[in-house]
C-alpha cells in the first residue's frame, strides 16, 4: 500500500521553497501520495529519503521503456484498473509478426506494407510501432538474423520471439542498439535468457505454462536482480490469455503484488492464426483489457483505422475533453484568399467538419478558437463560444494572415451572426447548414 501524505511529509526537508511547484511541503506530499507528482520533483530531498520513498511511492506496475530515439515507448506504470477511476498511463502498442516459417517473398511483402499505415489523428501519429520477429525451433539461425536485419531497417521497435540462446545472441548482436524486447524466457531457460538480455541492455519477455509458473519465474528473475521485464500472457487459448491478462493486472493493482507488476504482451498471431477478423476483435478487447503490446499478423488500414481510434479514446484522460490546437487549418490547398470557416476545438467536431470540407474539394481556411473542448451548442451555452470570443480571436490571430473577409459560422449558432458582424467591421458573416454533412453542397453552391 502506498504511503500517506503525512508519512511522506515527515521525510521532506520542510523548507516550503515552492521549487516543486507547490506552495508548501505538505501540499507537495499530498500530491505525491495521490500520484500527481513524483517524489524526485523536490530538489532538496535527501538521498536517504529518496531511497525510502521512491520504491514506496512508485506505481504498483513498473514502468518499462522499450525502443530508442523517436521509437522509444513507455509501457506499464498503470495505477488503476478502470479508466473512469483516473486514467490509463501507457497506451497499447501494436506489432506485426514475421516468422522464420514464412518465405522471403511473404516477409518482404509484409515489410513493404508496414510503412503504408502512417497518418495523423488529433495531433497523434498513428502507425505500426513494432515488429515481432519469431524464431521457430530448429530454424536456420543465419536466416533469422537476416530477417531481424530487414525488420530493423524499417526503424521500428522490434520484439524478438526467440527461446534459443544462441539465436537470441546472434539477433541481438545486430539490433540491440534499437532496444528491442527479447521475448523468450520461461521456467526452463530464464537464467540464461536473463543473462543475454541483461548483457544487451534490453527488456526480457517472460512466459509460463500457467500463471503459477509465470509468477515463480518472475520471482526468480527479480531475485537474480532483473526487473526489466514484460509478461507474455500465453498462447494456449484465447480464454486463458484473457484471464491471465486480467488476473495479472488485478494482482498488481488491487492486491499490490509487485511480482506481477509488469506490462503484458499478447500474441494474437498465434491465438487467432489466419483469422483476420478474429484478430481485429481480439486486438480491440486486449486494448481495453490489458495488453501493453498486441501482436497481429497484419495491420493494414482496415484494422488500423478503428483500432487506433479506439486506443486514442481509451488512453485519454476522461476528465479532460479531447480537443485540437487552436489555429488556422488550410484545407484543399487553401491560401490567404480562400473562404474562412470557424467552429469549436472539440476533436469530434473538428474531424467531422474538416472531413466534409475536404470532401467538398473547395479551398478553405478552417479557424479553430479555444472553446474549452466543448461541442458547438455546449460551448455556446457555457459562454465559451460567443461573438466576443470569435471576433477577438479573429482580430488577434487571423486578420493579418488572410485577405478573404467572408466568415462562415456553424448553423446551430446563427444567432451570433449580427453581433459578430458588428464586432468585425468589413467581414461578411454567412450561416452554415445545421449539419456538417450538408457542407459539401453548401460550399459548392456558394463558390459556383
Amino acid at each position: 500500500m502506498g504511503l500517506s501524505g503525512i508519512q511522506i511529509f515527515k521525510l521532506t526537508p520542510k523548507k516550503n521553497c515552492k521549487e516543486c511547484g507547490c506552495p508548501t511541503c505538505m501540499a507537495f506530499s499530498m500530491k505525491v501520495a495521490q500520484g500527481a507528482l513524483e517524489i524526485s520533483k523536490c530538489p532538496h530531498m535527501s538521498e536517504d529519503a529518496l531511497a525510502q520513498l521512491s520504491e514506496a511511492t512508485a506505481p504498483p506496475m513498473k514502468t518499462i521503456k522499450v525502443g530508442s530515439g523517436d521509437n522509444e515507448f513507455t509501457l506499464g506504470g498503470e495505477t488503476v484498473l478502470f479508466r473512469h477511476e483516473k486514467t490509463f498511463v501507457s497506451k497499447t502498442r501494436y506489432a506485426v509478426s514475421l516468422c522464420t516459417c514464412m518465405d522471403d517473398a511473404a516477409i518482404d511483402a509484409k515489410l513493404a506494407a508496414i510503412p503504408k499505415v502512417d497518418y495523423e489523428r488529433i495531433s497523434e501519429r498513428m502507425f505500426v510501432e513494432m515488429i515481432y520477429v519469431n524464431y521457430e525451433d530448429g530454424a536456420d539461425k543465419d536466416r533469422y538474423v537476416e530477417i531481424v536485419k530487414k525488420a530493423a531497417a524499417l526503424g521500428r521497435t522490434l520484439v524478438l520471439g526467440c527461446k534459443d540462446i544462441e539465436a537470441a545472441k546472434a539477433a541481438l548482436a545486430v539490433c540491440k542498439d534499437g532496444k528491442p524486447v527479447l521475448n523468450g524466457a520461461d521456467a526452463s531457460n530464464y537464467a540464461e535468457m536473463s543473462a543475454v538480455a541483461t548483457e544487451a541492455g534490453v527488456v526480457l519477455g517472460v512466459t509460463g505454462a500457467d500463471l503459477n509458473e509465470l509468477y515463480d519465474t518472475v520471482a526468480a528473475l527479480e531475485k537474480a536482480g532483473n526487473k526489466n521485464l514484460i509478461l507474455d500472457v500465453g498462447t494456449k487459448s484465447i480464454k486463458e490469455a484473457y484471464g491471465n491478462a486480467v488476473q495479472i493486472r488485478r494482482a498488481a493493482l488491487k492486491d499490490q503484488d509487485r511480482t506481477f507488476g509488469y506490462p503484458t504482451l499478447v500474441n494474437l498471431s498465434v491465438l487467432a492464426h489466419g483469422d483476420r477478423n478474429l484478430q481485429q476483435a481480439l486486438a480491440s478487447m486486449f486494448t481495453m483489457k490489458y495488453g501493453s503490446i498486441v501482436v497481429m499478423e497484419q495491420l493494414e488500414y482496415a484494422e488500423a483505422l478503428p483500432l487506433f481510434g479506439l486506443r486514442q479514446n481509451v488512453f485519454t484522460d476522461p476528465q479532460k475533453p479531447m480537443k485540437v490546437e487552436p489555429g488556422i487549418y488550410a484545407l484543399n490547398g487553401a491560401d490567404e484568399n480562400s473562404l474562412c470557416l470557424t467552429t469549436v476545438d472539440f476533436a469530434l467536431t473538428y474531424f467531422v467538419v474538416s472531413g466534409e470540407l475536404e470532401r467538398s474539394g473547395v479551398p478553405c481556411n478552417l479557424i479553430i478558437s479555444d472553446a474549452g473542448g466543448l461541442s458547438v451548442l455546449t460551448a455556446w451555452a457555457a459562454g465559451k463560444l460567443s461573438s466576443t470570443s470569435v471576433s477577438k480571436y479573429i482580430q488577434e490571430n487571423v486578420e493579418d494572415k488572410v485577405k478573404c473577409r467572408k466568415l462562415i459560422i456553424p448553423g446551430k449558432v446563427a444567432v451570433l451572426k449580427g453581433d459578430i458582424e458588428a464586432k468585425l467591421p468589413g467581414w461578411e458573416v454567412i450561416v452554415a447548414p445545421l449539419e456538417a454533412v450538408q457542407l459539401v453542397k453548401f460550399l459548392k453552391d456558394l463558390t459556383a
